[in-house]
């Protein structure tokens, strides 16, 4: 038998072959917690950035809010890679797309109650007092 049959033979994964989803090869225990203390590690700079800097003179004062969205996006994104695992593989495809689907309908929950409240106060009646002074 040649080299390629054994190792087919074997169950061994090649990594020049195309494989499905969760048929990747077994990774360490301490591959998945050296990751999570990455993560983790991350997170709490990020969170401790976000209280020092609206607290120190680092910044100037109309910047904190944008330094601290920027922030908020950047701690998104550190547990969306190192706690979800959710990355560009092609094995992700899936999650990225109900990712993606999951933000869609929130940004159209949000903007369509917004786009509601903003124009109720348009619609509504007057307050009464406007409504006694009104010609026929």
């Amino acid at each position: 038998m040649s080299e390629p049959d054994d190792a087919l033979s074997s169950g061994a994964l090649d990594a020049r072959e195309d494989h499905a989803p969760g048929d990747e090869p077994m990774e360490d225990a301490g591959h998945w917690v050296r990751y999570a203390n990455l993560g983790l590690g991350f997170s709490v700079i990020l969170t401790v950035a976000a209280f020092l800097i609206p607290e120190a003179d680092i910044l100037y004062a109309p910047a904190i809010p944008a330094a601290l969205l920027v922030l908020a996006i950047a701690q998104m994104g550190v547990h969306l890679v190192f706690f979800l695992h959710i990355t560009t593989g092609p094995d992700n495809t899936n999650n990225v797309l109900a990712l993606a689907f999951g933000l869609l309908v929130v940004f159209l929950i949000v903007a369509g109650s917004l786009w509601i409240m903003s124009h109720l106060s348009h619609n509504m009646m007057p307050p009464a007092q406007a409504v006694m002074r009104m010609p026929l």
